[in-house]
């Protein structure tokens, strides 16, 4: 005679384990770097970490994504989403959130020679249909560039690589018409892979790289120390006031995550590395770059530097650092050793020196 409880509890624990399984391959393939991030609202009205783009944890030509993940900032749990539409992945791609939507820019695909091509396109990600639309195509495409939002309606665009060199521009998405406009050119040697936070209306751009020279038709690049405060005029959106600021605490870094703190009064910086690199972590020079660790912001109020701590497990390759409710988050990027992750780093900060 067959036991009914015997067969429910076998039909329990297959299930259990089937659910595992299923976890432990989405887990696989989780782990990414180099993926643009925003927050917004889902359609529970709880706020979600999302994930567009990237390195997948092999790092070659093959391994550039195209997948989209909701990152629940309580629990940590991962849902994977449809992928961010086009022909192919994207790395170096740039999220921003303007209305409870998630505008995703460019980005830039890599062929089996390595040939490297920026993408025009703007995505529109709906967080409550998890839906995607193309809204716009980057009048200058640009990758590795930093997005800033002004009013919950302008995009900044500031300076990023174009194909073949970096640009100086400023370009502005006013997202209720979709119309593109030039701002006031960043100052400083234009750059790929430097971070920034926006706050009222000011504007902090720190580090990067830049090309040093051609050779033969080769570029040289080198590590970028300049850091610089943009001041949007209260009658001009497209007008920015540059002033070039010191040094920062400690060396000068590649793709760090930042954000700014309205709570805090400042621009916060977390990670990155001193050894500019290739997508695969390895460095132009190359050696294989690593992570800093040291934590430092701006702070509005003193006008000054600060340094705020360490990072407990240091980590490079970042498109943003994510704040919801006074708390810091980083979802992706690489810890040391090159080694891309699919953790989500809750970051602590220090008391300001």
């Amino acid at each position: 005679m067959i036991n009914i409880k015997t067969i429910l509890i076998t039909f329990i624990l297959w299930f259990i384990v089937a659910c595992e399984k299923q976890q432990r391959s989405l887990e696989q393939e989780i782990p990414i770097s180099n993926n643009a991030v925003a927050i917004a609202y889902n359609s529970s009205n709880q706020p979600m970490i999302y994930s567009f783009n990237g390195l997948k944890v092999d790092k070659t030509w093959q391994d550039v994504s195209s997948n989209s993940f909701a990152v629940n900032p309580l629990n940590g749990a991962v849902k994977q989403l449809a992928d961010v539409p086009g022909n192919a992945g994207r790395l170096a791609s740039i999220a921003a959130t303007v209305g409870n939507k998630i505008y995703i820019f460019g980005g830039y695909t890599v062929e089996a020679d390595h040939s490297e091509v920026s993408t025009p396109e703007v995505y529109r990600f709906d967080p409550n249909q998890e839906t995607y639309e193309l809204v716009s195509e980057m009048p200058t495409p640009v990758d590795d560039s930093v997005a800033l939002v002004y009013q919950d309606r302008y995009i900044y665009l500031v300076s990023g690589w174009h194909n073949d060199g970096n640009v100086s521009l400023v370009q502005i998405l006013d997202t209720t018409d979709m119309s593109w406009h030039l701002g006031t050119p960043y100052p400083g040697a234009p750059v790929f892979g430097h971070s920034a936070g926006f706050l009222n209306n000011k504007i902090i751009i720190s580090d990067g790289v830049k090309v040093l020279k051609v050779v033969d038709g080769k570029r040289h690049y080198g590590i970028s120390d300049d850091n610089y405060l943009g001041t949007i005029d209260a009658n001009d959106f497209r007008k920015i006031s540059w002033q070039k600021l010191p040094m920062h605490p400690g060396p000068a870094r590649y793709r760090m995550a930042a954000t700014a703190s309205a709570k805090l009064n400042k621009v916060i910086f977390v990670g990155g590395s001193d050894n500019p690199y290739n997508f695969n972590g390895i460095g132009y020079n190359g050696i294989a770059s690593e992570p800093v660790d040291l934590i430092f912001g701006y702070d509005f109020i003193t006008e000054q530097w600060q340094t705020l701590g360490t990072q407990k497990k240091p980590t490079m390759d970042h498109r943003g650092l994510l704040e919801i409710e006074q708390n810091f988050y980083i979802f992706g990027g690489m810890e040391s050793n090159q080694k891309t992750t699919s953790k989500l780093y809750k970051i602590e900060l220090g008391v300001p020196k």
